[in-house]
């Protein structure tokens, strides 16, 4: 009976530990909802992209993108990243309060941080491109980056955002091989895989928990 109660105690003290070295606040609906911005914003961006483009007589298609036209783009990647970061941010709130969990702790700070170096570098990566002129990377890049983040960060949250991230990092370096197809990976990417990995987060963690 005293060795039932022993190796309970080792269980509730690993739990513990687990829970103190992890957040795991993060919620499930949220990457399902950052899923559905992004597919929004590539049917957005797809519409501006292609709204101006020429076809010759041979059937080749001339895509003209203006800086009108890149403004807009920014526009809608600007209001799918800040839509995404306000539903992260008010679901996981939801979800530590409901466990009676601080939401701003030490390791919610690490996980910000181990994810920001990454993001933040492939940020500054991308103005370089874009003030080269040079478009075709840029979807590509933002997925590989964020990929790189996600992993990066994976080791003070869930471990499902590790999958995550080496599938963000596949499909940016496929969508280098196949230059042309960005917006089609970067949909795949943040869209599709988005929803895909917040389903399962959401049905393994946040209804058990409820």
């Amino acid at each position: 009976m005293e060795s039932k109660n022993y190796l309970q105690d080792i269980s509730d003290i690993k739990s513990m530990m687990h829970k103190s070295s992890r957040f795991l606040s993060l919620s499930g609906l949220s990457g399902i909802m950052a899923g559905i911005y992004a597919l929004i914003g590539a049917f957005l961006g797809y519409h501006i992209i292609y709204a101006n483009n020429i076809i010759s007589a041979d059937g080749y298609r001339t895509i003209i993108l203006t800086q009108k036209h890149m403004i807009e783009i920014i526009v809608v990647a600007f209001a799918v990243v800040l839509l995404s970061l306000i539903t992260g941010i008010v679901l996981s709130y939801a979800k530590a309060k409901k466990q009676n969990e601080s939401l701003w702790d030490a390791t919610s700070k690490r996980l910000l941080i181990n994810f920001l170096i990454p993001l933040a570098t492939g940020g500054f990566f991308i103005m370089f491109l874009l003030e080269k002129n040079i478009f075709a990377f840029v979807a590509p890049m933002t997925l590989v980056f964020y990929g790189l983040a996600c992993v990066n960060a994976s080791k003070y949250t869930l471990g499902y955002i590790r999958y995550l991230g080496i599938t963000m990092i596949v499909i940016g370096l496929l969508s280098v091989y196949f230059l042309g197809y960005g917006l089609f990976f970067w949909a795949l990417g943040f869209g599709v895989c988005h929803i895909v990995y917040g389903t399962i987060m959401h049905f393994k963690y946040d209804r058990i928990r409820k």
